[in-house]
């Protein structure tokens, strides 16, 4: 019997978990209310900050409360172009411009957005990291159906109810810089979370890895592993369906298409 491996601890170990105390919280539209689903309601951006563990970076924005006397601050994903002092628009009824949140179905064809909804009211899940956005590729108004391009490239039909911020997540082209030295590295895993350096399993003892040990550093066994397989061994490639490189677009079919 081997050591217990480091996808077991993973699961239990205090030190793998999120380091999440310097951040800002999190990111997300405006709660679904009768003013957005039936207008629109304008807000102002305050600032622009810097999220730690986060590529994007995000917007604070304040709207009246609708109910009571005050203001309302949202922390929402950035879209690359807006402005401190911006008048920022949401609701069925908001303009189509860059920063405004609105349903996709109210949205032309070919409208590149980010922080959607995967459903109605769920204040924005798809599309958020830095650079990212999504396509609107075409509606069906009789089943209040649109479809998405996602940035996998993969296409989902979503209710066109579902909201999104017009462009795209700003923090764009940030992994094209290399990171060049071990010290940046470093300090980009220590604001997220410990998964760095990253020892390979061939290049340890079999005590600590099933695929550790042997003369060369070889795996020595199928990297694919039986999803029914004890936890100690579940490593590399775990209930995979296929191997090798993916090509072509995916299609995710929902079951109300069906």
């Amino acid at each position: 019997m081997g050591r217990v491996i480091r996808a077991q601890r993973k699961g239990s170990s205090h030190l793998f978990k999120s380091h999440t105390f310097h951040r800002k919280g999190a990111a997300k539209l405006r709660n679904l209310d009768f003013a957005e689903r039936n207008g629109y309601i304008k807000g102002v951006v305050r600032e622009i900050i810097h999220d730690p563990g986060r590529g994007a970076p995000l917007a604070v924005v304040a709207f009246r409360d609708r109910y009571k006397y005050g203001l309302k601050k949202e922390l929402m994903v950035a879209a690359e172009g807006i402005y401190t002092g911006q008048y920022i628009y949401c609701g069925k009824k908001a303009g189509i411009a860059v920063g405004n949140i609105l349903p996709v179905g109210q949205m032309p064809e070919g409208t590149v957005v980010c922080q959607l909804e995967e459903k109605a009211g769920d204040r924005g899940k798809l599309a958020k990291a830095s650079g990212n956005y999504a396509t609107i590729v075409s509606h069906n108004p009789d089943a209040h159906k649109t479809k998405i391009k996602l940035p996998s490239g993969s296409k989902k039909t979503i209710s066109s109810f579902n909201r999104g911020m017009i462009g795209i997540v700003a923090g764009g082209g940030r992994i094209d810089k290399p990171i060049l030295k071990a010290g940046r590295a470093y300090f980009k895993y220590k604001a997220k979370r410990h998964s760095w350096p990253k020892v390979r399993g061939v290049c340890m003892n079999p005590v600590d890895h099933p695929f550790g040990g042997g003369n060369h550093q070889h795996i020595g066994k199928p990297s694919t592993v039986s999803r029914f397989k004890s936890p100690g061994r579940k490593v590399g490639l775990i209930a995979a369906r296929r191997t090798g490189r993916v090509r072509g677009t995916k299609v995710i079919i929902d079951k109300s298409e069906k």
